[in-house]
């Protein structure tokens, strides 16, 4: 069993996530390196390395093992780095970027997945991350600056608030837009005033709560 596992990780690794144009050594070695399995649901354990957005409760997803690899080297996370996390999910993002980074402060809204990623971190032995339960569209707020901050969920427009978390000099990655076809964007704060935005790929994910499009009328 063991074997099967660590072959379909290795799979998962060279079939899905290297031939999505994730060639970041450091990247492919912590999806390598990392147990997905054991941060899966366990009724879909036996998914946990397929082309797949696993459901884990709460109308959430875990992304994709490609969009998760995407998003990692997009972000070119130092070890001196420190990193905020909107929409933890299980934890596993999280702990990658954790791998990867100084120190990552995850936010998530349900008390519940916020419980089992804590849960998930403590057993992976990752003790440079924590998980804060709160609304961060509406209602987490933060004097800190960061390095890089990464938004879990699809958002219809890039909140303000979220751009005031990034440092000058920093990275925001985020997908933009409206389903179905959402546009993953790595914007840059050039300075305090001035950002850089790039598109990256195509994707659709669910939306963050309040973050959804405005709702249109029919007739």
């Amino acid at each position: 069993m063991l074997m099967n596992t660590e072959l379909a990780r290795q799979n998962m690794v060279e079939n899905q996530v290297r031939t999505w144009e994730v060639l970041d050594p450091r990247v492919l070695e912590t999806l390598a390196g990392m147990r997905r399995e054991d941060f899966v649901p366990a009724r879909h354990r036996n998914l946990a390395f397929a082309d797949l957005a696993l459901p884990i409760g709460h109308g959430e997803v875990m992304l994709k093992p490609v969009v998760e690899g995407r998003i990692l080297q997009a972000l070119l996370l130092a070890r001196t780095e420190c990193v905020l996390e909107i929409g933890t999910g299980t934890g596993f993002l999280t702990a990658c970027m954790a791998y990867l980074a100084g120190t990552v402060t995850s936010i998530e809204r349900h008390v519940e997945l916020a419980e089992i990623a804590r849960t998930h971190l403590a057993a992976a032995h990752i003790n440079n991350a924590r998980v804060e339960t709160a609304d961060a569209v509406r209602d987490f707020s933060s004097t800190e600056q960061f390095d890089a901050v990464v938004v879990g969920g699809a958002v219809y427009a890039l909140p303000d608030r979220f751009r005031a978390w990034v440092k000058p000099g920093g990275r925001l990655f985020a997908i933009v837009g409206e389903s179905p076809a959402m546009q993953a964007t790595l914007y840059t704060r050039a300075d305090e005033t001035h950002w850089l935005q790039e598109s990256l790929f195509e994707t659709d994910v669910p939306y963050l709560k309040h973050a959804e499009p405005p709702r249109r009328f029919t007739l």
